[in-house]
């Protein structure tokens, strides 16, 4: 016959054991912002004939400028929630003929603001999966 003590250890033992096992799978992912915050009600203003001035005023500073196609910039947007598998990536790709919007092409733009940290409702505290 064991010793209460030791009884006592093993199950305190065993619920650690447990309680661990439970716990590894519990990591908190943070969430990734990067690019250009691409607005639908802005991208929708976009025009064909704008100059690049305008276009710089409206969608900010390209995230992608190519040095040897000066016709072309590249507004990109990425949002990875932690827990989420797949990104949500918007894309615009505004190109320039005489300093002038020729043609753009869009991807994925939402219809208002995007999705970023805070506008999502916050994540379940232990996230299945």
């Amino acid at each position: 016959m064991r010793p209460a003590h030791c009884i006592s250890a093993l199950r305190l033992a065993a619920a650690l054991a447990a309680l661990s096992a439970l716990l590894a799978g519990c990591v908190y992912r943070m969430d990734i912002q990067q690019g250009n915050y691409l607005d639908g009600h802005t991208v929708r203003q976009l025009k064909v004939g704008m100059t690049r001035v305008q276009v710089r005023y409206l969608l900010g500073t390209p995230m992608i400028e190519d040095t040897f196609d000066t016709g072309r910039w590249d507004y990109v947007y990425y949002f990875k929630r932690g827990y989420v598998e797949r990104p949500i990536e918007s894309r615009v790709t505004v190109f320039f003929h005489d300093g002038k919007v020729s043609h753009f092409a869009l991807y994925n733009i939402p219809k208002g603001q995007p999705i970023a940290p805070g506008l999502l409702p916050s994540a379940k505290k232990f996230p299945v999966g």
